[in-house]
């Protein structure tokens, strides 16, 4: 077969996939099923784990016109794989939103059928009348067979490739039931179908982890060995787990279940093709019905755009604003002579005419009694709010140094048994060593190597973790996401609700008189201004509206019309405006417009409101003060949010009919300038020292902000993201345009009024300089930020390429962002390798809080369900609290990690020393030192709470650092050479002999044990495995004793956690097995040396063992805190590890004299700097030596032509 091209779906977005067509194949699924037979069921379990395999194993390649199976593979860094099974379902037709042809025509005519193979040979009547038609589903969505793209395709609603005009000539009339039906085939039930899976299958889901599967094998490895108690406790923790597990994952299905269950099923009144009004449920709604919308609101089961009528709307399931948003009907081109032309609907773009799936419609308005109706355009899991619960049901998986070299830990330990394995055997071997013990001690040693209780050991710093930040108010749906949080050095936030209050307050008002500015005015609603436009255009040109008598809407619309004293509907005074028609607010056009009319005055006027510098360029410019833009930029340099206002006289023959069907193009033109609004934002309190918190840890921050770009810069100034002495750089980016490149304008903001005019020659302080240093420690950063809003950062993102990393390396203020572009920042700060935080208060800051590595929502509405950290309270104080906690749960997995693996291999170190003299500890030794010391102490090791601040340094990110591996093997060796120490040299005492039940070492100090001993031993005469002897007891001794010396050792505290001396748990713990090992080893007895199967030693061999581990003690301490953490942390390992570049002050002498003795220690070592890992602080460096960054004032660069190569763009200086 010919090698075929690789096809892929969903291609282009963020779901691509490459897919594999495969059939099954006879005799491999034979040979399976023989290898499962064989393997006792290993295999299934391989196959099971791995999709990939279990279709390349059972089935043979084929073409996907052909196969019967697919192999999916997504094109992300994670490269994960899914399989799934190709179905068939009878269709009279090919494509859902054409009519459905008669089959029988076109199989007998040859045509080709779309979207389907040929059909299979059989009965020739049902051909005639029914076509195969061929699709799989993956996460919910169905794929169905494209003939024409040979490959499989999602068939999408009517927001795909329908234009405007066609959505109300072509779909306005409804569908006929055939018609209904027949889409229903392709389109389902509409339903967002969460299904809770029984206990069952989450049971077997849950069991049939690698992790427990490998528990149930060390268990029967157990119970086979005669280890009852240890199995049985090993059992008792894996049945508490699974059940926490089970009933977590249940709990969450269940929330997510009821969250969407509010839409699922509604009855609902749909047009059909021949104006009959038929009531059906929501579940049986297909893209292209036509749903009224009743008057007392509903919940919408569906995407639908508006076709006539207007809707006040909730959408805080989606945007997380409780604010009633206007829809308006979509407007149609055709009826529009002077219309530009038309255009595709698009949901992002014509959102303010479409009613999206999940938000709660509160009123409809309508004329003359006509109908709200909507077209039905998306439904199911490919509406707004399916997506959302798609990928919530469907997350991308975490992907952390940590677990990728926690993996690769567990490989060298797998490595490390494999050693023990052979030499066990070998070694039994060649002692002669019965067949079924040699199997037992040989597998024995796996489980002794890899510790079965290492991942709930992991899991418990976490777990403490997410209970410490339920207290202070932060809930967590994402436990894993903790640990990442303490990598964060990058905080997004959002400004509005976020860094300042939620609420705007007038400030004042500037009126504008013969193009010229009056002096601000602190009230509006003073008597001479009662009948002016400037009064009449804040009355009027609002979203508001009473909902039960309570007046709803946009913040800023409330306090604007709050502050004249009208009211709506119900006016106080004589003087009364009527609202005839209103274009809504449009984050794209930055405006909205209303038409209204004085009672008693023929002609119509329209008042208009927005953002002033697209106010001002629909103006008269004879109408606009010519000190405009210095104006504004005091007001927005301060921080105020500014509005403008215009107005317009319309003309008379303009009627109501004729306003209710023009173009809005129309209205807004012409307009005369009247004034600006200024509405304060103020700073919440705690602002600026969460902000100083961060930036003193080393932490960046950025403003991600759909607010004015000044206002941003000021705010961003005021709360101390960008100190008074900074210079910001504003990039201007311009697409291409009349045969123009596209091309970036950079200003500076201080001198931005000035760059328009001819400027005298820029001061020198006015170009950040730049400092190199020795090294990038000491590197003092250029004080100098981007700022950009988002029309520059998308244009940057399509044309300059290249100019994105260095960007964001400075970027600090990013403006007029809209939802989409947050989630691309956030992606492109990812990219540079930054660890990114975003923080936001949920309004259009859902895709960002999933994209970031930890997303903190500052509202507890539905839309948080996206983001993995929620706060109760509406504060950025959340965020250090967060990161705190985040670096205490990293820590403290490592020290887990870490003293899990020095269990291991201490404990194997032993077991493989009594191997080479067929002896090995017995089942209440193992039991003692798993459960009474490894269990107690890891879980009491992790109740180390966060350290009160915040840190200049960044924990490791990963197992496999310098410092961490050193820390580990450093204290393996230690171990090592203490334990083949009391193992030798208790062979070399003069009383060692091969002990025996007879044997007496201990007469010659103490009678008394003689006796105790031969007691003891005499109701163990049968010591089959050779457990009582003196190695065994030595070995005993001593290793318990460094399993508490490493646990003290590890259990780190400052900069990170508390001290472990304030863990009073920990502290408790280690006291007792210090005072019980101390008293079992010192004063031995009867009763416990027979239940640990101990022999008797002589009491000076007793002291010496307490010598071993007092050394022991101190070596192990002086290693891991002088050596280690003082001496090659400082020298070896203290340069950024993370990529941080840190903005430091000059050295006093003293340092600078400690700096030439560590560069001195760092020649003795033979350490030479690197290259830093991470690409923002590798770009960091390259940025010191370019004489060409940061880009001086008033130069432009632009992108280069395509035909030309080496770089994509130059830097042209402008005169």
């Amino acid at each position: 077969m010919e090698k075929e091209e690789k096809k892929f779906v969903n291609k282009a977005e963020e779901e691509e996939m490459e897919i594999h067509g495969y059939e099954l194949c006879q005799w491999k699924l034979v040979l399976v099923t023989v290898g499962v037979i064989c393997s006792g069921g290993f295999l299934l379990l391989l196959l099971y784990w791995m999709p990939q395999w279990r279709v390349k194993a059972t089935c043979r390649k084929t073409t996907l016109k052909d196969c019967e199976v697919v192999l999916l593979r997504t094109t992300d860094e994670f490269k994960k794989w899914f399989c799934a099974k190709v179905r068939v379902m009878p269709s009279s037709g090919a494509s859902p939103l054409q009519n459905p042809d008669p089959v029988g025509h076109k199989v007998s005519n040859g045509h080709t059928v779309h979207f389907c193979e040929s059909a299979a040979e059989g009965n020739k009547n049902y051909l005639r009348k029914y076509l195969p038609i061929r699709y799989f589903t993956h996460h919910s969505t169905k794929y169905f067979w494209n003939d024409s793209a040979q490959s499989f395709d999602v068939v999408r609603g009517l927001d795909d490739s329908t234009f405007c005009s066609s959505i109300h000539n072509e779909h306005s009339r409804g569908l006929t039931k055939e018609m209904h039906d027949y889409r229903k085939m392709f389109f389902g039930i509409n339903e967002i179908a969460v299904k809770v899976p029984s206990i069952f299958k989450l049971l077997i889901k849950e069991v049939l982890n690698p992790f427990y599967i490998f528990q149930l094998f060390s268990v029967i490895l157990w119970i086979t060995d005669k280890y009852y108690y240890y199995a049985l406790a090993i059992v008792i923790m894996s049945v508490i787990s699974i059940v926490s597990s089970l009933y977590t994952v249940r709990k969450q299905y269940v929330m997510l279940r009821d969250m969407v269950a509010a839409h699922s099923i509604v009855r609902v009144s749909v047009c059909r093709g021949n104006q009959e009004i038929e009531e059906i449920l929501s579940t049986d709604l297909v893209p292209g019905d036509i749903m009224l919308i009743p008057s007392n609101g509903t919940i919408m089961p569906c995407d639908a755009v508006l076709l006539s009528g207007t809707c006040i709307v909730n959408e805080s399931m989606l945007t997380g604003e409780s604010v009633p948003v206007t829809k308006i009907n979509l407007p149609n081109p055709s009826e529009y002579p002077k219309a530009t032309g038309d255009e595709i609907y698009s949901l992002e773009v014509h959102k303010r005419h479409t009613l999206f799936c999940g938000t709660n419609v509160i009123q409809t308005r309508f004329y003359t009694g006509e109908l709200v109706k909507a077209l039905v355009v998306r439904t199911g899991f490919n509406t707004a709010k399916g997506q959302l619960v798609r990928s919530i049901l469907y997350p991308k998986p975490t992907d952390f140094k940590l677990y990728r070299d926690a993996y690769w830990f567990l490989l060298f330990l797998v490595v490390v048994a494999g050693i023990g394995f052979i030499y066990t055997i070998v070694n039994s071997i060649l002692n002669e060593v019965p067949a079924h013990t040699i199997i037992i001690e040989s597998l024995d040693i796996i489980t002794i190597t890899v510790p079965p209780a290492l991942p709930a050991a992991m899991t418990a710093g976490i777990v403490y973790a997410q209970r410490r930040l339920k207290k202070i108010g932060i809930f967590c749906i994402s436990p894993q996401r903790i640990n990442i949080c303490g990598q964060l050095n990058l905080v997004c936030f959002d400004k509005t609700g976020t860094l300042t209050e939620d609420g705007l307050d007038l400030w004042g008002i500037q009126r504008v008189e013969n193009a010229r500015f009056l002096s601000p005015e602190e009230r509006a609603c003073s008597e001479s201004l009662l009948k002016s436009e400037f009064i009449a255009c804040m009355a009027t040109c609002h979203s508001l509206t009473k909902i039960e008598g309570v007046l709803s809407g946009d913040p800023l619309d409330l306090k604007m019309f709050e502050a004249i004293g009208w009211e709506l509907f119900e006016l106080s005074t004589g003087y009364e405006i009527g609202i005839v028609r209103q274009f809504p607010f449009s984050s794209v056009l930055q405006r909205m417009c209303v038409i209204a009319r004085i009672l008693g005055e023929k002609r119509m006027d329209a008042y208009m409101k927005g953002a002033p510098e697209v106010i001002a360029s629909l103006c008269k410019q004879e109408t606009v003060p010519v000190d405009f833009e210095s104006v504004l930029e005091e007001y927005t340099k301060q921080g105020f949010r500014v509005i403008a206002l215009a107005h317009r006289k319309l003309e008379s023959k303009l009627t109501w009919h004729k306003v209710q069907t023009i173009n809005r193009d129309a209205i807004e033109s012409n307009m005369d300038f009247m004034g600006l609004i200024i509405m304060q934002n103020k700073l919440k309190q705690e602002t600026p020292a969460v902000l100083e918190d961060l930036h003193k840890a080393n932490i960046r921050t950025v403003m991600v902000t759909g607010d004015n770009m000044l206002t941003a810069i000021s705010v961003a100034r005021d709360c101390g993201m960008i100190l008074p002495q900074d210079k910001v750089i504003i990039a201007e980016a311009l697409p291409p345009k009349d045969g123009q490149a596209a091309r970036i304008n950079w200003h500076y903001a201080d001198t931005l009024a000035r760059c328009t005019s001819s400027s005298p020659a820029i001061n020198s302080e006015d170009i950040p300089v730049k400092l190199v240093h020795e090294s990038l420690e000491d590197l003092q950063m250029t004080k100098y930020h981007f700022a950009m809003n988002g029309k520059s950062f998308a244009v940057i993102l399509e044309h300059f390429q290249d100019l994105v990393p260095k960007l964001v390396l400075h970027g600090t203020v990013f403006a007029r962002m809209a939802p989409d572009q947050k989630t691309q920042l956030v992606e492109a700060l990812q990219n540079v390798d930054y660890y990114v935080g975003m923080c936001g208060d949920g309004a259009n800051d859902c895709g960002a809080l999933k994209r970031a590595h930890g997303g903190i929502s500052l509202s507890e509405l539905e839309a948080s369900v996206a983001s993995p950290f929620t706060s109760r309270t509406p504060s950025i104080s959340c965020v250090p609290k967060l990161i705190r906690e985040g670096r205490a749960a990293l820590i403290t997995s490592f020290c887990v990690f870490k003293f899990m693996a020095l269990y291991s291999i201490i404990q194997y170190i032993s077991v493989t020393l009594l191997y080479s003299i067929l002896s090995n500890f017995g089942d209440h030794q193992f039991l003692f030192i798993d459960l009474a010391i490894i269990l107690v102490v890891v879980f009491t090791m992790s109740l180390n709470r966060a350290w009160k601040e915040l840190v200049a340094r960044r924990p490791p990110s990963g197992l496999i650092s310098g410092p961490l591996l050193c820390s580990v093997l450093s204290q393996i060796m230690i171990c090592l050479v203490f334990q083949i120490l009391g193992f030798l040299w208790v062979r070399q005492q003069p009383w060692f002999e091969r002990w025996t039940p007879e044997s007496d070492a201990c007469n010659i100090l103490d009678a008394t044990n003689i006796s105790s001993a031969h007691n003891g031993s005499e109701t163990l005469d049968d010591d089959e495995h050779n457990i009582r002897n003196y190695e065994n007891t030595t070995l005993f001794f001593i290793s318990s004793f460094q399993y508490l010396i490493v646990a003290i050792v590890f259990s780190k505290g400052k900069p990170f956690r508390q001290p472990c001396y304030k863990n009073l748990l920990f502290v408790i713990s280690l006291v007792v097995l210090y005072i019980f090992l101390f008293f079992i080893m010192l004063h031995p007895t009867e009763l416990i040396d027979t239940s640990f199967e101990l022999v008797c030693v002589p009491y000076e061999w007793r002291l010496r063992i307490l010598i071993i581990v007092i050394v022991n003690a101190i070596v192990s301490v002086l290693m891991e805190n002088v050596l280690l953490d003082m001496i090659l942390w400082k020298v070896v390992f203290n340069r950024d590890k993370q990529g941080e570049y840190r903005l430091t002050m000059p050295q006093p002498p003293q340092e600078a004299v400690d700096r030439r003795g560590v560069c001195f220690l760092s020649s003795l070592f033979g350490y030479r700097e690197k290259t830093p890992k991470a690409k923002y602080m590798h770009l960091a460096q390259e940025l010191l030596v370019d004489p060409e960054w940061p880009p001086k004032p008033r130069t432009t660069t632009e992108a280069k032509v395509p035909s030309q190569e080496n770089g994509s763009y130059q830097i042209i200086t402008l005169t």
